[in-house]
């Protein structure tokens, strides 16, 4: 049975693609489905979308479990019953969209704990899963909040002590546009706008590597905070490589272009939390993840679960090195959240950027079940086959320094030097 909840939402179970079609009929605009494909059961997300197009009807998938749903479901469920209403988002029964909308409804402020029972009530569902979805989030520390960046797929992040109201920023991304040439700062101000807000101060802005797929707006964002920047020990000799590769002899590779340079092991506080740096290698020469109380921040090293790892073959990349990267990763508590800094939106569901170990172990198709060997097998037949991120060349000579921009030339404009034939071998 269906439930409209408000004139812009409806909930229900499964819905057949005969339904789907007739959906328009009945006023509504968009479908959400939050139903994995291989859940019992499911329509799917292939026929579930042609369905919605062959009707006219904007589609979304957001595939969650009761037992999975994180924050990021909950703020993309929030903006797709905003922006395409009216709305019909289905489950297997309905209660896990019922748990979305409620769950907004708190952290927004509509509703209060104590009318979350009697709200599914009325509806004859139990969301004593909200209850302690929400007991489970009140507990967590750091608080984590995600930017998604769709123009690079990347993930930023403000990760805040609730105790002192400090936080850090990171990567952070500036907007940079290849085909103009134009630079921006609109996400980096998205990111201080939520600081402003939530009243929080910025002690630390921290890199987990130089991107090769965005510019780095670390030196932007401490013009603005005054706070300090860091990323690991081992940029030094990512610059020796690239300044080699841009022949760049004016380069400076001691790494002063950070206020500090963190080593493996290194512990360091956010507010009153204590965390600590693991060298991360594979991706790149100079990878770290920075694990911050519960919350471990791994950028390009696994993705989400259903997306596997990251690539190994930029240069100074290895797969052996990032097989074990990953391992003392998994080392960590089962319940330690991973956070990742990029998702491709497998299927094409809404962005997602927490797991956890256990469900990294579990499910993770590069990791459950998986030798060394296998996956460095599988990691460089895949990687053969991967053309270069188009920013690469752009983007180093940048994140080498911080987040810097080339200074101004003689006519006031700053330029980037991209050479020739330097990536050699690379799939195009």
């Amino acid at each position: 049975m269906s439930h409209a909840l408000s004139q812009t939402l409806t909930i229900g179970p499964q819905l057949t693609a005969a339904e789907i079609a007739a959906l328009p009929e009945q006023g509504y605009k968009a479908v959400i489905n939050l139903r994995p494909d291989a859940e019992e059961g499911a329509l799917g997300n292939k026929i579930e979308r042609r369905a919605s197009d062959d009707a006219g009807l904007a589609y979304r998938f957001l595939p969650v479990t009761m037992d999975g749903i994180t924050e990021a479901d909950i703020d993309a469920f929030r903006v797709l019953t905003a922006e395409n209403g009216p709305v019909f988002a289905h489950c297997g029964t309905g209660r896990r969209a019922l748990m979305l909308h409620v769950l907004a409804s708190v952290l927004d402020g509509r509703m209060s704990e104590a009318e979350v029972l009697p709200y599914g009530a009325q509806y004859g569902m139990d969301l004593q899963p909200a209850l302690d979805w929400l007991a489970r989030h009140a507990t967590k520390t750091p608080q984590v909040k995600g930017f998604f960046d769709p123009r690079t797929w990347s993930v930023q992040y403000v990760v805040s002590d609730p105790k002192t109201k400090l936080c850090a920023i990171i990567d952070p991304v500036l907007d940079y546009d290849e085909k103009s040439g134009q630079t921006s700062t609109e996400n980096a101000d998205r990111i201080l706008a939520y600081i402003a807000e939530k009243g929080l101060t910025v002690e630390w802005i921290l890199d987990t590597h130089p991107h090769a797929d965005h510019f780095s707006a670390a030196h932007y964002l401490k013009g603005k905070t005054a706070a300090k920047t860091a990323i690991g020990d081992h940029v030094v000799d990512v610059q020796a490589l690239w300044k080699g590769l841009y022949n760049w002899p004016e380069l400076v590779t001691d790494g002063s272009q950070w206020d500090h340079l963190f080593h493996h092991g290194e512990t360091f506080k956010l507010g009153a939390i204590d965390a600590k740096v693991l060298f991360s290698p594979g991706h790149t020469l100079a990878s770290i993840t920075y694990v911050i109380g519960d919350a471990a921040f791994v950028h390009d090293t696994l993705f989400m679960p259903d997306s596997g790892t990251a690539r190994a073959d930029f240069p100074g990349g290895d797969a052996h090195m990032l097989w074990r990267s990953m391992a003392d990763i998994l080392a960590l508590p089962d319940d330690t959240r991973i956070f990742t800094g990029h998702d491709y939106q497998p299927g094409g569901r809404q962005p997602r950027w927490e797991s956890t170990v256990a469900e990294q172990k579990a499910a993770n198709p590069h990791i459950a079940g998986v030798s060394e060997e296998s996956f460095v097998a599988l990691r460089q037949a895949r990687d053969r086959t991967l053309p270069m991120p188009k920013l690469i060349l752009h983007a180093l000579q940048v994140n080498v320094r911080g987040g810097r921009l080339p200074e101004p030339e003689n006519n006031g404009r700053r330029y980037l030097k991209i050479p020739l034939d330097t990536l050699e071998g690379a799939a195009w």
